[in-house]
């Protein structure tokens, strides 16, 4: 059974800058539970198939047009057929005054009333996004996280491999840290992951032999971000020498996590390889396959030898799911 995320009413309302007309209770004892939102536009005129509950509703100039135009006793009727539903919450857009019976249904059914400044089409689309990644689906991974050249690089491996090393390196080359040791992963959307760093932890990172550095402190703010999009996984192993590792690039491997398919590559190391450039060179290429080129099909055209370009893709799953 899929895990069910919640988000407190206090932090929606103050990331997304809400004003509180009502609540029944403190907001930080409100959760929200749905990342879709409604405009209760058919329950107000008596269609209340389908209407869920634990969506927020926002009430727009649509909706008041509709409840001003009715008669007395029919808008108490339709409020109260919306409230009396118990919804997560009801959000009036553009500044707008809140109505007496919106007030007194609020009260009577413990539903908590908001209100905002923005029209309501991108006060809903904003708050759809926000939800999105609040609620979304998510792991914690052992790892570090690190933009690239504009590319979200998360990096596995075993402890010690270095790769928080590895991370100072390309922080000083003059890339950003996300995260060190625990990276909390999310899938925003269908295709897209998104990584950061828990709260307690983040912009710090251990170096063995010195200890606990704040990456923020010594480099500048400049060298820190607070989230990024995962757009390759690399995996640091130690060097085996029996291992036939991939010279030629021909064949992409991707990695599944939380049913999203991630390019990954593995770079095995050993003494004398500069671990922060070749992650910088894998970061540049997996952009350039992105936009369609391949310096591997290149190569073999020009040497006469197309007939041998047969990519292959191999899915595996995540190495470091019970990590």
């Amino acid at each position: 059974m899929t895990e069910k995320y919640s988000v407190s009413l206090e932090k929606v309302v103050r990331d997304n800058g809400f004003e509180i007309l009502y609540t029944p209770k403190e907001p930080a004892d409100i959760y929200i539970t749905c990342c879709d939102v409604n405009r209760p536009g058919l329950i107000l005129a008596q269609d209340d198939n389908y209407f869920d509950p634990e969506r927020i509703q926002f009430l727009g100039l649509s909706e008041y047009g509709f409840l001003k135009n009715q008669f007395p006793a029919d808008r108490r009727k339709s409020i109260e057929r919306l409230m009396e539903r118990r919804p997560s919450a009801v959000v009036i857009t553009r500044n707008m005054e809140c109505l007496k019976e919106l007030s007194r249904y609020a009260k009577k059914y413990e539903v908590p009333l908001l209100r905002t400044n923005d029209a309501t089409s991108n006060g809903m689309s904003a708050l759809i996004t926000y939800l999105n990644t609040e609620l979304a689906p998510r792991i914690t991974r052992h790892g570090v996280l690190i933009e690239v050249s504009g590319e979200g690089v998360l990096l596995l491996g075993d402890s010690g491999v270095g790769k928080s090393e590895t991370a100072v390196e390309l922080i000083k080359r003059g890339h950003r840290l996300i995260a060190d040791d625990a990276v909390e992963i999310r899938r925003v959307s269908k295709n897209n992951l998104v990584g950061s760093a828990p709260d307690n932890i983040r912009h710090f990172i251990e170096i063995r032999g010195i200890g606990i550095i704040n990456a923020g402190k010594i480099f500048g703010m400049g060298a820190v971000k607070l989230s990024e999009k995962i757009d390759m996984v690399i995996q640091l192993e130690q060097w085996d020498s029996s291992k036939v590792y991939d010279r030629m690039g021909l064949d992409e491997e991707y990695v599944d996590i939380l049913d999203v398919k991630v390019p990954m590559t593995v770079i095995p190391v050993k003494p004398g390889r500069n671990l922060a450039i070749i992650v910088e060179i894998a970061a540049m290429n997996n952009r350039q396959k992105k936009m369609g080129y391949s310096a591997a099909q290149e190569l073999l055209v020009q040497l006469g030898m197309e007939n041998d370009i047969v990519p292959t893709q191999h899915i595996v799953p995540d190495p470091w799911k019970n990590a």
